[in-house]
């Protein structure tokens, strides 16, 4: 028997969005924080009890799998806008087709990336540029981790789905119930069994899979029009065309991301050991920070697409200004906080004075100007929200990636310090920030167009 959901369900196009965005959103930031802690609790076992070197492959293939995963997250976002579409249009045929074309190519996806992974681990690396003393602790490890794509692409998929109708409080409950079984197996592998970086990967998959497996039976228990039936399991060309017009730009806007983090951690890495240590540490606390900035993109995002279905413009621009308020103060709170705070917190991951003192660096200027990624991050989840994936893509190419490349070519050559090259990402923001919001400003004049008068009045 199917069991109503629809109470838990937060209204996108009524009611105070100061309120309805904050409940949206809070519930969206817990999740990614637990998500966090899987890898927090990855490096700070390890580097706890397994060494300097374990910390340093732990830490050190995060933008190496950002850059094989962030394509499939991107398509998870287009199935984010997608459904919310349909459903604000009260169209339940295309929302359920959607839903099960969503969940085939998560599937799909994480059955490829688990290959691709797999094989690829060592030659990147090599690329870039890891040390003698880390590379076969980072390549066991990745490796691991890829074996359990499918079950991270699968939560990652559903989950979406449910946010699509505004219920994200249930993949918090089950992220609650993995990231317990996480950490009680991190400390179980790594401290009884001296597993290393290998016990806290096969943890990582295992919580993962628990996810997976509670989100999809809550869309099979769900009554609504995001029901999921194994039945129904197939893609729908449409709907794939619509999530990859949408999905696919944001996805290679990740990858491009990444490239430049690669490059970054490959001038990290030219550093030593204890450098690739602190700058693992501060770029997991740095994670914390950019998961609120995450969450208040994906609601902008959500909110956006279902009152562009239900035709009422002027409610998306509150929406927009709405996040951008939020922005500031979670970014204000987790980026000055991390700093005020960051010798204690960095000494959770490693007790190494130097390790602890290059991870500060990193904290002062990445963490505090964070706000600034937000400012941008809201603008874009605009734009794919009203159906423009492809500008922030290509704004996000020139503004951040290639602007990181000359940085790493030109100043860093100059100043060749952990600052020099930590002040890469703040300046990219920025710029970036300008152009995307200039973006909006003026294709949000052509959107206006495809509404009527009263619906432009109305409230």
């Amino acid at each position: 028997m199917f069991r109503s959901h629809a109470h838990r369900n937060i209204v996108m196009t009524e009611g105070s969005l100061f309120k309805n965005t904050l409940l949206f959103a809070l519930p969206l930031f817990l999740s990614g924080l637990l998500q966090l802690f899987f890898n927090a609790a990855d490096t700070i076992v390890v580097g706890r009890f397994s060494g300097q070197e374990a910390l340093a492959a732990v830490g050190s293939v995060g933008s190496l799998n950002s850059l094989l995963v962030n394509i499939f997250l991107g398509l998870s976002t287009g199935t984010n806008v997608v459904v919310a579409r349909y459903i604000g249009a009260q169209d339940l045929k295309n929302a359920r087709a959607a839903v099960h074309t969503a969940v085939t190519v998560s599937v799909i996806g994480g059955a490829l990336l688990a290959v691709v992974g797999f094989v690829l681990a060592r030659p990147l690396l090599q690329l870039m540029g890891s040390p003698e003393d880390v590379i076969d602790l980072a390549v066991l490890y990745i490796r691991i981790i890829f074996i359990g794509m499918p079950v991270q692409m699968l939560y990652n998929f559903s989950a979406a789905v449910l946010r699509s109708v505004g219920d994200t409080k249930r993949p918090l409950y089950f992220l609650t119930t993995a990231g317990v079984i996480n950490v009680i197996l991190n400390l179980i592998f790594v401290i009884c069994f001296h597993m290393s970086v290998a016990g806290v990967a096969l943890a990582t998959i295992i919580s993962q899979a628990v996810s997976a497996v509670l989100v999809v039976r809550s869309l099979m228990l769900r009554d609504d029009q995001v029901h999921l039936d194994p039945h129904m399991l197939r893609i729908d060309k449409k709907i794939l065309l619509e999530i990859t017009r949408i999905g696919l730009p944001s996805g290679i806007q990740g990858s491009m991301f990444s490239i430049s983090n690669v490059l970054i951690q490959s001038s990290v890495n030219s550093f030593g050991t204890i450098a690739m240590a602190g700058n693992a540490a501060a770029g997991n606390l740095c994670s914390f920070v950019h998961q609120g900035v995450q969450s208040i993109a994906q609601t902008v995002t959500a909110f956006v697409g279902q009152n562009m279905g239900a035709r009422k413009p002027r409610r998306i621009i509150r929406v927009m200004w709405v996040c951008q308020v939020w922005n500031l103060v979670f970014t204000g709170l987790l980026g000055v906080g991390s700093y005020i705070f960051g010798e204690t917190l960095l000494s959770l991951y490693n007790t190494n004075p130097e390790v602890i003192s290059l991870g500060m660096e990193r904290l002062l200027v990445v963490n505090v100007p964070y706000f600034l990624l937000g400012i941008y991050d809201v603008f874009s989840g605009t734009l794919r929200g009203i159906g423009y994936s492809l500008l922030p893509m290509a704004i996000a190419l020139a503004g951040i990636c290639l602007l990181r490349i000359v940085w790493l070519a030109t100043f860093f050559k100059t100043m060749p310090t952990m600052t020099g090259l930590m002040l890469s990402y703040p300046v990219s923001w920025l710029v970036t920030a300008i152009v995307m919001g200039g973006a909006l400003f003026i294709l949000f004049q052509h959107v206006k167009k495809q509404f009527s008068p009263q619906e432009l009045s109305a409230q």
